[in-house]
């Protein structure tokens, strides 16, 4: 067999990322099936000028919900906003027929709250982004209904 040029760049052109994630959805369709992946927000708008000013965006595939990015600003912090959010994503996830959910977070973020939510640790990844620090993945089996 003959071994396939090398390329190594900094280019961050997305026509590579799109290459590579269609010929990884095929492999994959053939163990796991089509991944029906769709989009998935929870957005807090500023009620007087419609701004974003919080919220969730992620994604259901294969069954699951994954939370890729939550932010609340601090204003919005400790009144039950957060839970609310995550829950209406939740919520809507199993509407799609999700049995769970999953999501990573860093240790100065937010695990205490995920797990207040449920979220149950499935692994930690050490000195990430900074020694002393840690990145953190979890996730959480919804109840069945």
């Amino acid at each position: 067999m003959m071994l396939a040029e090398l390329e190594v760049t900094d280019s961050a052109d997305p026509a590579i990322g799109q290459a590579l994630l269609e010929g990884l959805l095929g492999h994959n369709a053939r163990f796991a099936g089509a991944p029906e992946s769709r989009p998935l927000s929870v957005v807090v708008r500023d009620p007087a000028s419609g701004a974003v000013r919080g919220g969730l965006t992620g994604r259901t595939r294969y069954g699951w919900l994954y939370v890729d990015t939550f932010y609340l600003p601090e204003d919005l912090r400790g009144g039950g906003q957060g839970a609310r959010i995550l829950g209406a994503a939740e919520e809507e996830a199993r509407a799609r027929g999700c049995v769970g959910s999953y999501l990573d977070t860093l240790s100065f973020q937010a695990a205490g709250f995920y797990e207040k939510q449920g979220y149950h640790r499935i692994g930690t990844l050490p000195d990430y982004p900074r020694p002393g620090q840690a990145k953190y993945f979890y996730m959480k089996r919804f109840a069945a209904a």
